[in-house]
């Protein structure tokens, strides 16, 4: 009887436990920047361009923590690790050294805070579409580089997307984010202007309790 009893709590539990007071999240995905030109080497001799050395396109994975504090409304503390590289043109690289174009390896971390808003459903919900907004750190870390040794940046973020339930506690999500932050500088190369956007675009995994 004592299993029994411990076998249907349980099972209750699975069936209810989506859409409770917290959630963990594992996200993957891609990151697409724009105006993501670091400036160039030649400014201070022959002008160049500010798209001469640039950051590229990369992958994603985030871990997320998502907490409600009522039906339409939460918060969610992040952290994301972007891989991306720096794309040197010939001009530039033939300015640092190099006979040919470079493609360097390089990432990037990523801490958010962001407000969540649920505009249609409740918690009990088993698709939950949801807008986001708040803050964020990005660190850029240099081509064999330390995070030390990176440059950080502050900056503001906004998006959203649908989480839905799947069994039990488990539960999957869509997300599109745009942020917005200053451009790294640990090169110091003219011609550095505005602000560098990312797109997120993921889907990930995770479970409520």
């Amino acid at each position: 009887m004592r299993k029994l009893a411990i076998v249907l709590a349980l099972a209750a539990f699975s069936s209810a436990a989506w859409g409770q007071a917290g959630e963990v999240w594992f996200n993957f995905g891609e990151s697409l920047f724009q105006n993501s030109g670091l400036g160039t080497p030649l400014a201070s001799f022959s002008g160049g361009s500010a798209s001469d050395v640039k950051l590229d396109d990369g992958y994603r994975f985030s871990f997320r923590f998502a907490f409600n504090v009522k039906d339409h409304y939460g918060a969610e503390i992040g952290y994301a690790f972007n891989h991306t590289s720096l794309d040197i043109n010939s001009t530039a690289s033939a300015a640092l050294g190099s006979p040919t174009p470079l493609n360097l390896a390089m990432h990037m971390h990523q801490g958010t805070f962001d407000g969540v808003y649920y505009p249609l459903t409740t918690d009990k919900a088993k698709i939950r579409p949801f807008l986001v907004g708040g803050v964020q750190f990005d660190n850029f870390v240099p081509p064999g580089g330390q995070s030390y040794s990176g440059s950080t940046k502050f900056g503001l973020n906004f998006g959203g997307g649908v989480k839905f339930h799947i069994k039990g506690i488990w539960a999957g999500r869509v997300d599109a984010r745009e942020y917005f932050t200053g451009k790294p500088n640990f090169f110091n190369f003219g011609l550095d202007n505005g602000l560098l956007w990312q797109t997120e675009i993921s889907a990930g995994v995770g479970i409520g309790f």
